[in-house]
């Protein structure tokens, strides 16, 4: 206990410096443990891009290729479902919902998706959470109404009653404009830092109404054109469509259904399970991840050695105090002992306010991160991995204290009373 109570005396003797050094390990703890909160939040939420759909069911490509077009809207279909396949598979007794999803348009960059009524009721993103209006509702009768994802409304200042106009295809500028079929803004969606923030929702009968006069990818001309108001008087039943979300009565079923989809006779399909493709697309940017993790512990590293420079340095000023520590009858180890416990209380108070400066953090930066980026930071103690963090810190304190301990155990007294020129 006496080692201890002149560990702190000494360190209050040099508390200038000693501050600084617990600083600069509470910042690397603090990185450290935001780098594994972040991490580990990370992946539960792209696990969770989207929950609650039991099956995604697209023509026949690959997992990683679905998930990505239907839920992160990247890319392109290899090809599209029959309206009649889509009719028996949501006929099917153990779907319970099926939600269809049309690609192909897009507005300055964001990408246009034509789906049904059906999308607002039962998607969900995160913990179950369903979408939720920001401003006004969901699309209607009208063919020609859009609801935009929040960053769409953000990012290009659009509020409820403005008109925009579709482009044909899905490059950011486009040469081929539906101008002749404005749409009028009618809702606006809640932030989900989810794809559907950067998506214009339109039903699937104006997905239809935009392309009813178009042939081979070009628009019609002259008398073969068909205006909006006309088209509002046609058939928009779509012929085909881009993918197909599904919940299903029972989880049991799933794997059956499954099967039954991807031997399905009518044209080539393939149906995925969400949670597993995204786990092979998040394996696919595990080195990102670790790299991430690998420079914060770096940085703690670096604190460390920060700590040990701290150490060394005042050695030489200390020489006199090691002296009279001696010749009062300190043997060489009650020395090295002392320097290891101010090691390890440097890294304790490093740890300790690292860990207070992460809560702080997390607190103030919760609501915000979770409305941009749909990232939910719980206050929650720290997890078993992360103790373990802490531990090994505080165990490379320890390793890093013996250095300075060594040399001094090996300070001769005469060394200590010395006059050194």
């Amino acid at each position: 206990m006496y080692l201890l109570r002149l560990a702190m005396a000494s360190l209050n003797n040099r508390r200038f410096t000693a501050l600084l050094t617990v600083f600069a390990i509470a910042l690397s703890v603090t990185l450290l443990l935001a780098v594994e909160r972040v991490r580990t939040e990370a992946r539960a939420s792209f696990a969770s891009t989207i929950s609650g759909t039991d099956l995604i069911v697209g023509a026949r490509s690959g997992s990683v290729s679905l998930l990505l077009y239907s839920v992160f809207r990247i890319g392109n279909a290899t090809n599209n479902i029959r309206w009649d396949s889509f009719q028996q598979i949501a006929a099917n007794p153990q779907v319970k919902w099926a939600i269809p999803l049309s690609l192909g348009d897009s507005h300055r960059g964001y990408r246009v998706m034509g789906t049904s009524r059906a999308y607002f009721e039962h998607y969900q993103y995160g913990r179950g959470q369903a979408l939720q209006l920001a401003a006004g509702r969901a699309f209607a009768d009208d063919p020609f109404e859009v609801v935009l994802g929040a960053e769409v409304a953000q990012a290009l200042t659009y509020s409820l009653g403005d008109q925009l106009v579709l482009a044909h295809g899905v490059a950011t500028i486009s040469l081929l404009k539906h101008d002749d079929k404005p749409f009028r803004v009618v809702g606006i969606l809640q932030r989900t830092g989810t794809p559907v923030d950067r998506t214009l929702h339109i039903s699937l009968a104006g997905m239809e109404a935009l392309h009813i006069d178009w042939q081979n990818g070009m628009p019609a001309r002259g008398a073969a054109q068909v205006s909006a108001a006309q088209a509002r008087d046609l058939e928009l039943t779509p012929s085909a469509i881009t993918a197909v979300l599904l919940g299903l009565n029972s989880k049991i079923a799933t794997f059956s259904l499954q099967r039954a989809i991807n031997e399905f006779r009518g044209e080539p399909l393939l149906a995925i399970l969400p949670g597993v493709a995204l786990q092979e697309l998040w394996s696919l940017m595990g080195t990102a991840e670790q790299a991430l993790f690998v420079v914060s512990l770096f940085v703690v590293l670096t604190g460390l050695i920060g700590m040990l420079t701290a150490i060394l340095t005042s050695l030489n000023e200390r020489r006199r105090e090691m002296a009279i520590l001696r010749s009062v009858g300190a043997r060489p180890w009650h020395i090295a002992s002392l320097l290891i416990v101010e090691a390890f209380a440097l890294a304790l108070a490093g740890v300790l306010l690292g860990l207070l400066l992460l809560y702080v953090s997390i607190a103030l930066a919760q609501d915000p991160v979770q409305a941009h980026f749909g990232l939910f930071l719980p206050l929650a103690l720290p997890s078993a991995y992360e103790w373990r963090l802490l531990g090994a810190i505080l165990g490379a304190a320890l390793l890093m204290g013996c250095v300075p301990a060594w040399r001094a155990y090996r300070q001769s007294l005469a060394d200590g009373l010395s006059i050194r020129l």
